[in-house]
């Protein structure tokens, strides 16, 4: 377990305009000066680059932010699965706290009036991310007490 104050908060750029707006939340509750942001071309991509920032000792928290979405060509469902049980092997075989803000709706379509439902959705899900960040730290710390 690392007692650093830094985070890092890796956002996939598939619907980057959706998939931003969680770091916004995110740095509404963790400052912006404390957080390492990192870009990868899709989700899949996210499980490798967190397992890098985890075994770096650097960051008490890895915040991971992706739009999957039925693409009629592949299993969205399939790559959603892949991705999250991805973060969450980092997760506990490093032991830094590695935070999914992954989403996979069933019904969008690409619209304005989807897209910006997603959008605020994701500043509320950055939210959570980070106030989930805080929370894990505040619990490790008082069980390594």
């Amino acid at each position: 377990m690392t007692s650093t104050s830094r985070y890092a908060f890796i956002k996939a750029q598939w619907h980057a305009d959706i998939v931003d707006r969680a770091y916004d939340g995110f740095v509404e509750l963790i400052p912006a000066a404390q957080v390492d942001v990192f870009s990868v071309p899709g989700a899949f991509e996210m499980p490798l680059v967190a397992q890098d920032l985890a075994k770096s000792g650097g960051y008490a928290a890895i915040a991971c932010a992706a739009f999957v979405v039925d693409g009629g060509i592949y299993r969205h469902d399939f790559v959603a699965s892949a991705v999250v049980d991805g973060l969450m092997r980092v997760a506990l075989d490093t032991g830094v706290p590695v935070l999914s803000v992954s989403l996979t709706p069933h019904q969008y379509q690409e619209t304005e009036h989807h897209n910006a439902i997603y959008r605020n959705h994701f500043v509320e899900k950055g939210r959570e991310a980070a106030r989930a960040a805080l929370m894990i730290g505040k619990t490790r710390a008082t069980l390594a007490a």
